[in-house]
C-alpha cells in the first residue's frame, strides 16, 4: 500500500519513490488503491506546480492516475475505526487492511509514528525498497 505521498513523487520524480513503484508493479507484489484514493491522487496531482511539472514529462494528471490505477489493484475499503492522528490517513489503512496489506509505505509522520496498524508494518520508501529485495 502505497501513500499519496510516495506515489506523487514516483511518478513526477526519479529517485527512490519511482524506484519503489517499479518494484510494487513487479511480479508477485501488488500496490493496492482506492476509487477514494485514486481521486485524492488526481486532486493532488492537479495542484499548479504538480500539474505543471506533469505537463513538462507529457503527462496530464487524469492520465497519470489512469497508469498508476492500470498498475495497482483498485478496491472497495470499508471504514476502519479511528486510528491515526490524522483522520484523512485512516482511508490508507482500511485500503491496506481491505487487501491484506503487508506494508504501507509513506514519508506521512502520522503514520510513521503508528509503526504497524491494521496488521500492516508502516515503513518509509528506503525500508521498503530493502524488504522488496531493490536496494
Amino acid at each position: 500500500m502505497l501513500d499519496s505521498n510516495v506515489v506523487v513523487s514516483g511518478l513526477l520524480w526519479s529517485g527512490p519513490p519511482r524506484t519503489l513503484l517499479a518494484l510494487a508493479a513487479a511480479p508477485g507484489n501488488a500496490a493496492l488503491t482506492s476509487p477514494q484514493l485514486l481521486a485524492e491522487l488526481e486532486r493532488v496531482l492537479g495542484r499548479s506546480h504538480l500539474r505543471e511539472r506533469a505537463a513538462r514529462l507529457g503527462w496530464t494528471p487524469a492520465d497519470l492516475v489512469a497508469a498508476f490505477a492500470r498498475a495497482t489493484r483498485v478496491l472497495e475499503a470499508p471504514p476502519i475505526p479511528p486510528t491515526c492522528r490524522d483522520r484523512d490517513d485512516d482511508m490508507v489503512l482500511a485500503v491496506a487492511a481491505a487487501g491484506g496489506a503487508e506494508l504501507v509505505v509513506t514519508g506521512d509522520a502520522d503514520l510513521l509514528v503508528l509503526g504497524e496498524a491494521c496488521g500492516a508494518r508502516i515503513v518509509t520508501v528506503a525500508e521498503a525498497i530493502r524488504r522488496l529485495g531493490g536496494g
